[in-house]
This record gives C-alpha cells, structure tokens and sequence, in this order.
C-alpha cells in the first residue's frame, strides 16, 4: 500500500506513531485484500483543524475523533476512462484520506483505559474500512464491521 502520512499537529507525531500507522493499514490491507499499488493518506490534526472540518463537512461544530473521505469512481460517469484489466492493475487506485484528531486520541484512550497506540490504531482501522465500504447503520453491518476491526486489531498486536 502506497501511505502518505501528513502531520498538522502541533507536538508532531513520533517515528513510532508513524510507523504504527504504516503498520496497521498494511495489516487491515492484507485482511482485506486491497492490491499492493492501493493509495490513501492519513492526516493527523489537533481539535481545532479537525472542528472546522466537521462542521465544514457534516455541518456538526465541534471536533470529532475520524473522518474518511473516500475517492468513489460512479461507473456511471459518461466521462470515466476506460480501461482494460491489465491497465487497471497497473494504475493505483486511491482510496481516499482519514483524518484523526490526536487530541481526541490522548482523550479517549484515557477515558477508555487503554494505551494511545490502541485507541490510535482503532480509529485508523475504523476509519481505513469506511474508505473500503464498511459501515456501522444497520446491526448486521455493524457486527460486521466491528468484528472485522476487532480482529485487524488483534492481528497486529493492539488487544484492548
């Protein structure tokens, strides 16, 4: 998977956090086999930043933990490229980009009683499977996704 990772915090992030990112989208890639050229990006921010993207966005005034912005092709589109297998397998496909508010991070993994790097990858992994179309509305959608998050967590180290 092809990660960029931009840090807008104030503190920055640490070489441990960053790699802690890296690795836990490569786990929940290979779970759920993304291709290897697959391209998304994660943006960490303090509350500020990300309180102007929701209320921006979902019209809510206050800061949130995650946002996905997922890149969705409509196969509909009258002016969509047309592309053979072998091209497409070629040519990355871009996911989209998760935002994470490291403020909420420290905050709930605090208030939840688990280390940062948990609350972290958690948040990553949630936010990485609404990119892929996972969603939590319905009760059986939410099983799914849930327990799917459950195990990426637990596969890659980070048990509650």
């Amino acid at each position: 998977m092809d990660l960029e990772v931009f840090d807008q915090t104030e503190a920055g992030v640490s070489a441990e956090h960053m790699t802690l990112i890296n690795g836990v989208l490569e786990c929940a890639g290979k779970e759920i086999k993304l291709p290897e050229n697959t391209e998304m990006s994660v943006t960490l921010m303090n509350n500020p930043a990300m309180r102007k993207l929701n209320k921006e966005y979902r019209g809510v005034d206050k800061a949130t933990d995650v946002m996905s912005f997922a890149i969705e092709e409509d196969p509909d589109d009258e002016d969509a490229i047309i592309m053979d297998d072998e091209l497409r397998a070629e040519i990355p496909l871009n996911i989209g980009d998760i935002m994470i508010s490291v403020d909420k991070v420290t905050d709930q993994a605090a208030y939840l009683g688990h280390s940062y790097e948990r609350e972290l990858g958690f948040l990553l992994v949630h936010g990485f499977l609404h990119l892929n179309g996972y969603d939590h509305m319905e009760p059986a959608d939410e099983k799914v996704m849930f327990d799917l998050q459950r195990k990426i967590l637990d596969d890659y180290g980070l048990t509650r």
